[in-house]
């Protein structure tokens, strides 16, 4: 094996300095290996061994934040459907995270490959878990069956994403919400 073996807290470090940063305002175009390294107390070098580029420790940084959605119960689709809801509620009251949705939503265009691998990585999978519980709920007949499941999942994720977005560090989202969410849109998703 050549060069040094990689070193855990040199990482943390390095992951922590970035988050730091993008918490703190620093947008994507703004952010410097330099000045990661600098904070995270490396040299540029020690970045370079693990990141290609900024954009890669970008979409790495960004992916120690997202907490993994719990596996869904299988049993009550209004449960996991709230039980998800509440992830992205409970997620959005970290300034880190929210940062996370800002560059999601305000960066794409400028940095389209960061934002690909990023859905890719981090967005796609929560997005299929959910479509899978309201393809569960169609097929065993809690929902109904002509529901458009991509647009059901849109209205439950974009209204918490929306309500996170417009809330501030002063307005925290009320913690009942996923559950008034869910069961203002099973009113309509559910068999007549």
């Amino acid at each position: 094996m050549r060069g040094r073996p990689r070193s855990e807290r040199a990482e943390k470090a390095i992951v922590d300095a970035t988050l730091d940063m993008i918490g703190e305002g620093v947008t994507v175009s703004e952010l410097s290996i330099e000045a990661v390294a600098t904070r995270a107390g490396v040299g540029k070098t020690t970045i370079y061994r693990r990141w290609s580029n900024k954009e890669d420790l970008v979409v790495d940084s960004l992916a120690t934040l997202r907490l993994p959605m719990p596996e869904p119960g299988g049993t009550d689709v209004r449960a996991d459907l709230i039980m998800f809801l509440e992830v992205m509620r409970s997620e959005s009251g970290e300034l880190r995270n929210r940062c996370v949705t800002n560059i999601a939503m305000n960066e794409a265009d400028r940095f389209p490959d960061l934002y690909r691998r990023f859905r890719e990585l981090v967005i796609e999978p929560r997005r299929e878990a959910f479509r899978q519980v309201l393809r569960r709920g169609v097929a065993a007949g809690e929902l109904r069956a002509d529901l458009d499941v991509e647009v059901a999942m849109l209205m439950l994720t974009g209204a918490m994403i929306s309500q996170t977005k417009m809330s501030g560090p002063a307005h925290r989202v009320p913690e009942d919400l996923p559950t008034r969410l869910v069961d203002e849109a099973l009113r309509g998703f559910r068999q007549r």
